[in-house]
C-alpha cells in the first residue's frame, strides 16, 4: 500500500484527527498564554519573583510528558483533560520568559509618562507596556506553539486526541502493508499542523502589534 492509496481510503480519518490536533494545540496554548503572560506581568518588576518563575517554568519542562500523563491521568483518568493540561504547562516556559523580558525591555521614561499624564498602573500596563512588549511576547508563544504541536502526539498514550494515534498505529503496524503509510501520513500531518498554527499565530501577532512598532 502507498501513502496515496492509504490516504485516500482513510481520508475522513485523517481529516478529523488534524482538526482535533489543531484544536488541541490551540486551546493548550491559549491557557499557557492566559497564565503566562498574567504571571509575567505580576513578577516582571521583581528581579527576584521573575528569575524564580522562569526558573520554576524551566524545571517544569524538564519534566517528561509521560511522567505527566502518569499523574494527570490518575485523577482525571484518559482523554482530552491530562492532555490540554501537560501541553499547557510545556508552553509555560517560553511564554513566560518572554513576557519578563518583553516588559523589561520597555523604556522606563515611556511608562513614567503615560503615569504623568494621569494613567494607573494598570492602565498603563494595559495601554502602554503590553502593547509594546507584545512583539516579545507574540514570538514566545510561537516557540510555545510549535513545541507543544510534537508533544501534543505523545497523548495518543493516555487516549487523548490528535494525530499521535495514527502515528503510534502505524508504527505498531510496521511489517504489514499499511504501517509505513499510515505512521507516514500522521508524521506529514503533524508537519502541515505546525506550518499552519504558526502562521496563524504570526499573523495575529502582526494584527495585534501596534502599527508603529511593527
Amino acid at each position: 500500500m502507498t501513502v496515496w492509496g492509504y490516504l485516500e481510503r482513510r481520508w475522513d480519518t485523517v481529516l478529523e484527527l488534524t482538526i482535533e490536533h489543531l484544536l488541541l494545540v490551540a486551546g493548550s496554548v491559549a491557557i499557557a498564554a492566559v497564565v503566562g503572560i498574567g504571571v509575567g506581568v505580576m513578577v516582571h518588576r521583581r528581579p527576584r519573583a521573575a528569575s524564580l518563575a522562569v526558573a520554576t517554568t524551566s524545571a517544569l519542562f524538564t519534566v517528561p510528558a509521560l511522567a505527566y500523563f502518569a499523574v494527570f491521568v490518575v485523577f482525571m483518568g484518559l482523554g482530552t483533560q491530562p492532555s490540554v493540561i501537560t501541553l499547557a504547562i510545556y508552553g509555560l516556559l517560553p511564554i513566560v520568559r518572554n513576557t519578563v523580558t518583553g516588559l523589561a525591555g520597555v523604556d522606563a521614561a515611556i511608562v513614567r509618562s503615560a503615569t504623568g499624564m494621569g494613567m494607573s498602573r494598570r492602565q498603563a500596563m494595559l495601554r502602554v507596556e503590553l502593547p509594546l512588549a507584545l512583539p516579545v511576547i507574540m514570538s514566545g508563544i510561537r516557540v510555545a506553539t510549535v513545541l507543544t504541536v510534537g508533544i501534543a502526539a505523545i497523548a495518543a498514550y493516555v487516549g487523548g486526541p490528535g494525530l499521535g494515534s495514527e502515528i503510534f498505529g502505524g508504527l505498531g503496524a510496521i511489517g504489514s502493508a499499511r504501517g509505513v503509510p499510515q505512521a507516514t501520513v500522521g508524521t506529514a500531518a503533524i508537519i502541515v499542523v505546525t506550518i499552519v498554527l504558526d502562521a496563524l499565530v504570526a499573523g495575529g501577532g502582526r494584527l495585534l502589534t501596534p502599527k508603529g512598532i511593527r
